[in-house]
């Protein structure tokens, strides 16, 4: 009976290996992880087989871990997409670099790795002349820039602190949870209208200022 009960479970967890390789996100395939963790866990037991019940006795918390780091980032993407478009509860996944005023962040046609978000201090786009302040992210439409370069310069106007978050944590980040990327848009998606409104301002004033006037 505890013969036939053990390949039952081997074949359970056998199974349940097979589909994790269709799990196309990562939260369900820790699922899926954790029930063939258990499956043979209890194939080891049964059948004695005891490298197989060490292995996964050591896979299951870690895969529990995992899961829970991702169902946490979830809840925490989900609420920054429906409050603003702070980037506070990326800070984990950051580190901190000191600015200062006259510090050049990048320039524009600079090859681009990473994105800023703003803690303290002033930055400034030269080109657009729009001020970065604390809570902003800057740097960020580079990610998605067929070249990889930097369209802007930025500029330190102010001694301050900035969180930096590299181009491939970001991509992992959204590998590990594709919500993530529907964020990452919303944000690409608000500087790209920023910009937008700005030239419609830039060339409603050219077309409103008067014509100089002709000289014989």
């Amino acid at each position: 009976m505890i013969v036939h009960v053990a390949e039952a479970a081997g074949y359970l967890a056998a199974l349940l290996v097979f589909l994790t390789f269709y799990m196309k996100t990562m939260i369900p395939l820790r699922i899926v992880g954790i029930c063939s963790n258990f499956a043979f866990i209890a194939y080891g037991f049964l059948g004695a087989l005891y490298p197989v019940l060490i292995l996964h006795l050591i896979l299951l918390p870690l895969n529990g871990l995992r899961l829970r780091e991702m169902l946490r980032l979830t809840k925490q993407v989900r609420k920054a997409a429906q409050t603003d478009l702070r980037m506070d509860w990326l800070k984990p996944f950051t580190s901190t670099r000191r600015i200062s005023a006259g510090d050049i962040l990048f320039r524009k046609g600079d090859a681009a790795s990473a994105m800023y978000f703003i803690v303290s201090g002033r930055c400034h786009l030269t080109e657009l002349g729009i001020d970065i302040l604390p809570g902003q992210v800057v740097g960020e439409l580079a990610l998605l820039a067929p070249d990889k370069t930097r369209t802007q310069t930025v500029e330190c106007v102010e001694n301050g602190e900035a969180l930096q978050i590299t181009y491939e944590q970001v991509r992992q980040l959204y590998y590990q949870n594709p919500q993530f990327g529907f964020y990452f848009l919303q944000l690409i998606a608000q500087r790209l209208f920023q910009n937008i409104a700005l030239l419609e301002n830039e060339l409603a004033t050219c077309k409103a200022a008067p014509a100089p006037a002709a000289t014989g």
